[in-house]
């Protein structure tokens, strides 16, 4: 099949999908109840999946493969921006009713700014070719500092930008509705709303620089490369009420995910003379994030036991 209607089938059924989970699905205020959330996180996943079945019969085993190790690598990356919105949310107060509201704009902004990172990337590499080694350099130092840093929380007062923005541009001391800026006395002013809005896109950027050159030590193909991260993202607001209620439990995901950071920053550093297979990068990739995600239940679950015995010592003691 001819690669311009590859991307027509790609296009009709992101715009499709989407359109129904913008305007159908989420025209409601408040929290996505749990069942409609874990409904949406299956109907993703499964039109994500199903799309690399749909490379794999049109591109061949290889391009599926790398579709599916793309499309695992920046879902996972996509867990860790479900951390920074509920920070941000927390630290702003947002209102439920607005959460859904900035979700939206957090999906298309990661969306965009992965878009353009990603045809800037593969230009930077198809014209200087040894930028992989810098790629791969920047993918192991941020893969240390993330591992480094599982334990610290985000701190949006230390966002410089959003000072800059405080600085020059009013904004008002409570909530108004779902309005970005509103008028006082004549004056035109930003609301917390706005704030949020401007700090959840800035972490979107951020993650954009990091995720991109992983997934580029994956393929620089753009057509897999976009369309696997846009069906890893598409989901992220419905995974966001999913998840957003137990983030305190995956102590070891973002250990996890510095060590899938730096085994891609390997991967770049040494493709000049080390081949290695689409197949032992999923295994790896894949390997990790489960690795990282059962040993935070078990050990949650064991400091809750314990937990609940000191302060019932007639409850069963932890495995």
């Amino acid at each position: 099949m001819p690669d311009p209607l590859l991307w027509a089938v790609f296009a009709a059924v992101i715009l499709v999908f989407l359109a129904i989970d913008l305007f159908f699905v989420h025209r409601s205020h408040g929290p996505m109840p749990m069942r409609t959330a874990l409904v949406w996180v299956a109907v993703w996943i499964s039109l994500g999946l199903g799309f690399g079945v749909f490379v794999w019969a049109t591109r061949g085993a290889v391009s599926a493969g790398e579709y599916l190790a793309g499309y695992l690598l920046e879902y996972s990356l996509s867990v860790d921006n479900i951390f920074v919105f509920a920070m941000l949310f927390s630290y702003f107060a947002v209102p439920m009713a607005n959460q859904r509201q900035l979700l939206v704009w957090g999906v298309l902004g990661a969306i965009l700014f992965r878009a353009i990172f990603i045809v800037g990337g593969i230009a930077l590499i198809h014209a200087f070719e040894p930028i992989v080694y810098v790629f791969g350099a920047l993918l192991i130092v941020t893969g240390i500092k993330m591992a480094r840093s599982a334990d610290e929380d985000f701190d949006p007062e230390a966002n410089r930008i959003l000072r800059l923005v405080r600085r020059f541009l009013p904004v008002t001391e409570k909530y108004e509705g779902d309005k970005f800026f509103v008028r006082r006395a004549g004056r035109r002013m930003a609301t917390p709303l706005f704030a949020a809005l401007i700090t959840i896109e800035l972490s979107d950027i951020m993650f954009a620089i990091d995720s991109v050159p992983a997934i580029l030590a994956v393929t620089t193909d753009p057509f897999v490369v976009l369309t696997s991260n846009a069906f890893a993202i598409l989901g992220l607001r419905s995974l966001y009420f999913v998840l957003a209620g137990m983030l305190d439990r995956f102590i070891y995901l973002r250990v996890g995910l510095g060590a899938i950071l730096i085994f891609a920053g390997l991967k770049m550093l040494t493709s000049g003379f080390i081949d290695i297979p689409i197949a032992i990068s999923l295994a790896v990739i894949g390997g990790i994030l489960v690795v990282s995600l059962v040993a935070s239940l078990v050990v949650t679950r064991r400091s809750t036991a314990r937990e609940d015995v000191a302060q019932d010592p007639a409850a069963p003691p932890p495995d």
